[in-house]
């Protein structure tokens, strides 16, 4: 049902009377402590299913390390993956490991949807509205953490963030109907709305005063303090994206890479409020960032 073709999140395939759902994800450690790893990266992997209006049932972990590294760090970095899978209802059913100088996390998952309310990428209209889950910049804060300008205790509510899995925000997505729908992740807020945008064939315009940003990611990326890969991001999308005279501070949170975002949804206007009052009831924040608009597809007007 669905392939390579609009960049989705996840391949479907029709099994009988069900769509079966394929994603992989697996990451280099973002912060050090190896439960949060093994948490954050298998909530990543499974934010692919939520995405796509999903159910996770299975996973198989990948992992790689050093086979002098100590067996107690990667029990832990296996316990947080573990645990995460159980808190959203998945079965680790097994997995593969290889030695590696430098360690890897991640997950295979499978899971399930009615072939009918499966959320793609592609899908949005002209008029839709654009609403986003958890805050972005999480990149620049991570690359803060490192360079030792902030810890892990000052950077607990980014960790449990990126540690959040986005089950609860799907259900509200799939209760209350959505157009399109992605998550927010590696190519950054504008890169996943370019490919949903040009999967919908539509143009998108984003609204920067209501996009919501981790406190000090606009000051850290104003000194330098982002990931390496920000200017990548830039680079690919620039042809693509009016930024609208706007402070670089905020192009490179608009890039910045996220580990673990939120979700990215167009929503009819006439159903907007529903999203966002099921999504409140479910106790996740949400903002509206902009619409889709009629023009030349995958073309972003940033204001």
């Amino acid at each position: 049902m669905v392939g390579f073709e609009t960049s989705d999140d996840a391949a479907v395939y029709l099994l009988g009377d069900r769509a079966i759902l394929l994603t992989v994800d697996f990451f280099t450690p973002m912060v050090d402590d190896p439960y949060d790893f093994g948490r954050i990266t298998a909530a990543n992997a499974l934010s692919d299913i939520y995405a796509m209006g999903g159910r996770p049932l299975v996973a198989l972990n990948l992992l790689a390390f050093p086979c002098s590294m100590d067996p107690g760090v990667v029990a832990q970095v296996l316990k947080g993956g573990a645990d995460t899978c159980a808190l959203a209802g998945v079965l680790v059913a097994g997995g593969h490991t290889i030695d590696d100088k430098e360690p890897k996390f991640g997950l295979a998952v499978m899971g399930e949807a009615e072939p009918g309310k499966v959320v793609r990428n592609a899908g949005a209209r002209p008029g839709d509205t654009l609403v986003v889950t958890k805050r972005i910049g999480v990149g620049i804060m991570n690359t803060a953490l490192k360079a030792g300008l902030e810890t892990e205790e000052s950077l607990s509510e980014v960790i449990e963030s990126m540690a959040h899995l986005n089950k609860a925000a799907a259900e509200a997505m799939v209760e209350v109907g959505v157009n399109a729908a992605t998550d927010v992740t590696g190519f950054g807020l504008i890169g996943h709305l370019r490919e949903m945008a040009l999967a919908s064939g539509c143009a998108a315009r984003v609204e920067t005063r209501a996009v919501p940003v981790w406190p000090g990611a606009l000051e850290y990326g104003r000194d330098g303090v982002k990931p390496g890969r920000t200017l990548d991001v830039i680079t690919a999308l620039d042809p693509f994206v009016e930024w609208g005279g706007i402070k670089r501070e905020w192009k490179d949170a608009l890039c910045d890479p996220q580990t673990s975002g939120g979700l990215l949804m167009a929503v009819d206007p006439a159903r907007a409020g529903d999203l966002l009052a099921a999504l409140a009831a479910r106790g996740e924040s949400a903002s509206v960032v902009g619409e889709m608009e009629h023009g030349e597809p995958g073309r972003i007007v940033v204001v």
